[in-house]
């Protein structure tokens, strides 16, 4: 047996080609594979064999196609200089152009991140909290925040939805449903209320106070007790420091953050005003596109359906997530403003009209999850409605 004889491998061409007789044309031979393997290279002068029809050595880069692989596939294109560009090539190895989301890291380098309020606003720390690198961008009101994403003016938004006293911020609810936006994620911030006042004033010469209303129910006791009796609501707690400031007023407090302080030059008569100690704020960040679920970490979803007139039909819809233990950490319901009343008629009364009712929910899981879809498409087939708001990472951090 000759000790050159070569090992036989099988060939695995990249895709089939009819068969052909010895009168191919030179421009499919020239594309005819040559593999060659020999089983011992110690003697220049030692004889191979090919598998493939005879023809000369061809080189290992063939119309930039590299060498066949392990598996017999082609290996990734290699660029020949002066080669013609072959009639079909796979394109996903060309580097692709960079986008927004490449340039902005975790810490949102680069973002422009819309919130309500003036600076210096509990809203303005939140979306530091979340992104702290970003660009913040101050808006009038909380639709204006929502528009400055949608039209690219700022890459997201950071915007209160709940608060541990006061409750739900319905106005930010009714905006989820009205534009198109997508929940990517939540911070937590704790809250610490201070009594702001121009340099030289004391608690004794304030008559009233003015802040947010929620800021203002948050301190009503501890108002009370400084003996302020009056309370004027504003848009925001930054903007009630700014207006005190710049009007100089001697008989009126603001009550906002530290920071707020720092920034229009006023000075921090009380701090941690609020009645319960443990005031927290729950924000979600806005974006235009949603973001990938995962389930290798905590995820939550948010979604937002209504359901017909009928009794159980809300017990039914909350079976759906209970049947697949997936807890619910969040229910609210709100007034369906495209459909805001219904007829009802039965036999023991005249017909009346009731509230249509929109409810908005909030599920421990992710949409990445196969039970996660099953129960919102089990609730979709009975549902009128169903959106989803988000599926985004859940804030385990400290407030």
């Amino acid at each position: 047996m000759d000790s050159t004889a070569c090992l036989r491998l099988p060939f695995l061409p990249a895709r089939t080609r009819p068969s052909s007789s010895s009168s191919s044309s030179p421009r499919r031979a020239a594309r005819a594979s040559s593999i060659k393997c020999c089983a011992a290279a110690s003697d220049a002068g030692a004889s191979s064999a090919s598998i493939s029809s005879a023809s000369p050595r061809r080189p290992d880069v063939v119309n930039g196609v590299g060498p066949a692989g392990v598996e017999g596939l082609a290996g990734p294109p290699v660029p020949v200089p002066d080669s013609p560009a072959p009639a079909s090539r796979d394109l996903h190895w060309l580097p692709r152009p960079l986008t927004s989301a490449d340039l902005m890291g975790v810490s949102g380098e680069g973002l422009k991140v819309a919130y309500q309020g003036c600076p210096g606003a509990y809203s303005e720390a939140a979306a530091k909290k979340a992104y702290p690198n970003c660009q913040t961008v101050p808006c009038e009101h909380f639709d204006t925040a929502f528009k400055a994403v949608e039209n690219w003016l700022a890459d997201r938004a950071v915007l209160p939805l709940e608060n541990s006293l006061g409750g739900s911020i319905h106005r930010n609810f009714d905006l989820l449903l009205r534009h198109r936006l997508h929940i990517v994620g939540e911070v937590r911030l704790a809250v610490r209320h201070c009594l702001l006042a121009n340099p030289g004033v004391k608690i004794e010469n304030l008559k009233s106070a003015m802040s947010h209303p929620q800021a203002l129910a948050q301190c009503e006791h501890t108002l009370t007790e400084f003996g302020i009796e009056h309370r004027e609501a504003v848009d925001d707690t930054a903007g009630a420091a700014k207006t005190v400031a710049e009007q100089n007023l001697q008989d009126t407090g603001a009550i906002a953050s530290s920071l707020a302080a720092e920034l229009y030059g006023l000075n921090v008569l009380a701090e941690n005003i609020q009645d319960d100690k443990d005031n927290v704020t729950r924000f979600i960040m806005l974006a235009r596109e949603p973001i990938i679920p995962r389930t290798d970490k905590p995820f939550k979803t948010s979604i937002v359906f209504s359901l017909e007139e009928g009794p159980g039909q809300l017990f039914k819809a909350l079976g759906v997530f209970a049947l697949r233990e997936i807890n619910l950490t969040k229910i609210e319901s709100r007034p369906h403003k495209k459909r805001p009343l219904r007829i009802t008629d039965d036999s023991f009364s005249t017909p009346s009209k009731q509230f249509d009712y929109l409810f908005y929910m909030d599920l421990e899981a992710s949409m990445a999850d196969p039970k996660t879809q099953n129960a919102l498409g089990n609730l979709k087939e009975f549902a009128t409605f169903l959106r989803v708001l988000g599926s985004y990472p859940t804030d385990v951090n400290e407030a």
